[in-house]
């Protein structure tokens, strides 16, 4: 499977988050905990609703929850 161009600081917010699991994560942003778990590791790239409804969640912009790699 090839790895998505958009990287993200998701495991990092959750973990400065109180430690949150995916699992609390989808269910505040409306998504599946394998969906997070795909997010993480590179294999999906969110859509933009979903990348803004995540920054929003962690009240941070979205260029420092989400970045493209090249």
């Amino acid at each position: 499977m090839r790895k998505s161009l958009v990287g993200n600081h998701i495991r990092k917010l959750r973990f400065n988050h109180d430690e949150m699991t995916q699992q609390q994560l989808a269910d505040k942003v409306g998504v599946t905990r394998q969906t997070i778990a795909a997010l993480e590791k590179g294999n999906y790239s969110p859509s933009l609703e979903l990348a803004f409804r995540i920054a929003h969640f962690f009240d941070m912009p979205l260029e420092e929850v989400f970045f493209y790699r090249n």
